[in-house]
């Protein structure tokens, strides 16, 4: 199984006086990162990979740090980039692993896996927060998703 994580709430964009990769998740983000985590780590997640953007790594880093284990970085899953980069991770990365990204990337991605035969069992969520759980077949490509709401302890 592996794990496409839209990372949680971050502080607003226009508030942010910085580069907005450096943008941290807000306190509700915490919460939810922290609720996320205990999720990924119950399932077994070993292997954290995320967008280089800080409240992605943030949002991996509750499970990463249960787990004993660190999160890397992979430009392919930052902000703006397509699906093409994000389905060759998930082809080469081992099963139990969470991948973090954006709100653009996750989408068109899961549309992506849909096209080559992906079944999606559960109403989309696109929500801050929300957790995609990807199954692969025994080829190796993923054929079902299923979404995970996010967590209600970030209100």
């Amino acid at each position: 199984m592996l794990y496409l994580v839209r990372h949680a709430k971050a502080g607003s964009r226009h508030n942010f006086a910085g580069d907005d990769k450096l943008r941290p998740l807000s306190p509700p983000g915490r919460r939810q990162a922290e609720a996320i985590g205990t999720r990924l780590a119950e399932a077994g997640v070993q292997h954290f990979v995320s967008s280089p953007s800080l409240r992605c790594i943030q949002t991996l880093r509750p499970a990463a740090k249960a787990v004993g284990a660190k999160v890397d970085t992979d430009d392919r899953l930052f902000e703006g980039k397509s699906a093409a980069g994000v389905l060759e991770l998930l082809a080469t990365v081992p099963d139990s692993t969470a991948l973090c990204s954006h709100g653009d990337v996750i989408p068109e991605t899961l549309d992506a896996l849909v096209r080559r035969g992906c079944e999606i069992t559960t109403i989309p969520d696109w929500r801050k927060g929300s957790v995609w759980a990807l199954e692969r077949g025994s080829d190796g490509e993923i054929v079902s998703a299923e979404a995970w709401p996010p967590s209600d302890s970030a209100s």
